[in-house]
């Protein structure tokens, strides 16, 4: 897959309805997270963005501000998985970094599951804290700042 991906920021019903679908089949149907706890309340405010090569949805993040927006909290990271492996996670995540929307942001947070935490680290995330476990899944929190001219 060497096709340039399309990363924007999911604003449709059919952009956010792709960005749930890749969710339930990462999430709930490959790594057996409940539905009750993978859809919650932060769905109907957060941003959501959503990856693409051509017209195929394969990867999507969401953004929940915290501490009055000088957060942003990055979860739901989720890559189809014939898409792994192809630079299309760390495109997005960079994406989602340098979106406009994050502009007043002094850091990002998020909670890796242990296996991905190689991945964050080369994108400048520091995990931090114990291990813990969300949705019987081992996670670590994770934190990188966002320097700001």
């Amino acid at each position: 897959m060497t096709e340039t991906p399309t990363i924007l920021r999911a604003t449709t019903p059919e952009q956010r309805a792709a960005c749930l679908a890749i969710r339930e089949a990462v999430f709930v149907l490959e790594q057996n997270v409940p539905p009750e706890m993978e859809w919650d309340e932060h769905d109907a405010t957060a941003l959501h963005f959503l990856a693409l090569r051509g017209e195929r949805p394969l990867a999507t993040a969401r953004v929940v501000f915290k501490d009055g927006g000088r957060t942003a909290k990055i979860g739901r990271v989720a890559v189809l998985a014939e898409a792994r492996g192809s630079g299309l996670g760390a495109a997005l995540m960079r994406a989602v970094e340098a979106d406009p929307a994050l502009r007043r942001v002094e850091r990002c947070v998020l909670e890796a599951q242990l296996h991905a935490l190689p991945f964050y680290e080369k994108l400048g995330y520091a995990a931090s804290g114990a291990v813990f476990l969300d949705a019987g899944i081992p996670h670590r929190f994770m934190e990188k700042p966002l320097p700001r001219p």
